[in-house]
């Protein structure tokens, strides 16, 4: 897909943060839009903003953790712009907590929109990307799917699960033959209210972690904008690349991970004692 012009492009957790300037990046480039998000005032600021490109912008509050609303947005969107090229499953949600002390409640939670997110939005999408006979489907790991760190269990599940799903997924495409293609997404630290918003358990001050200020220290490392993030996005699309490191320090994890495929749990143990220190 060499050009976004008059392609049909389906953004989850597009009110905010990546998925909002994914959206006003495409607009920009005259691809129709197809918004999602739990977050109804976000969603339709960020509506109101893709609608002065002149494109074609619908909008619905979906939660990606219910299979049916994902389903249902699917036939909507085809039928209310007649064809779909792109499916950004990109809704997600964090969660600190230690895997002795996380309730299953949390755990059900963060699996539900990170993980079965991903998976709803990509089969119901799917069949409407082959019809359209140039299709692909960008789904959003992290930089915490190559790598596990201490209180992001949970977290580290999904994303891992997200990337195997999508690399298993791209070589079926390619074996298939199909017009449709895959890109797992591996974003670093990027600005936005993710931190902010997550779940954070006391059980973390178990191992020494800061339960209150956990999420406000860990934002100060994140050195991406969002903006940046969605062209690098873009242009991985562009290109047709398998996967994509967003942000240097993405690049600089996945780089160590690569070097030190088990030692590296010895450095950010040591780095985590640091920090609380």
């Amino acid at each position: 897909m060499k050009s976004f012009e008059n392609k049909v492009a389906a953004i989850t957790g597009a009110g905010s943060g990546m998925g909002r300037t994914l959206a006003l990046r495409l607009a920009a480039q005259k691809c129709h839009l197809a918004l999602s998000d739990v977050n109804e005032a976000g969603l339709a600021e960020t509506a109101r903003l893709a609608a002065q490109s002149g494109v074609k912008v619908t909008s619905k509050k979906v939660d990606v953790a219910d299979r049916a609303a994902v389903y249902a947005w699917a036939e909507e969107v085809v039928r209310d712009h007649g064809k779909v090229n792109l499916i950004f499953n990109n809704a997600g949600v964090a969660l600190g907590a230690t895997v002795e002390g996380m309730s299953y409640e949390d755990f059900e939670w963060i699996v539900g929109i990170n993980f079965w997110g991903v998976v709803y939005g990509t089969k119901a999408f799917l069949p409407h990307l082959k019809a359209s006979g140039d299709g692909h489907i960008i789904n959003t790991s992290s930089v915490f799917g190559l790598m596990g760190i201490p209180s992001q269990s949970a977290y580290n599940a999904t994303k891992f699960a997200v990337r195997g799903f999508t690399e298993a997924l791209r070589q079926e495409l390619d074996l298939g033959k199909s017009p449709v293609s895959a890109t797992s997404v591996h974003p670093g630290g990027i600005k936005t209210n993710i931190a902010r918003a997550a779940r954070m358990s006391s059980s973390i001050r178990d191992i020494g972690l800061d339960d209150q200020r956990g999420s406000e220290k860990f934002e100060k490392l994140f050195i991406t904008t969002a903006d940046s993030a969605a062209g690098i996005i873009l242009r991985a699309v562009r290109c047709n690349k398998r996967r994509v490191l967003v942000g240097p320090d993405a690049h600089v994890v996945d780089l160590m991970v690569r070097l030190f495929p088990s030692f590296y749990q010895r450095i950010t143990t040591f780095f985590a004692r640091r920090s609380m220190s």
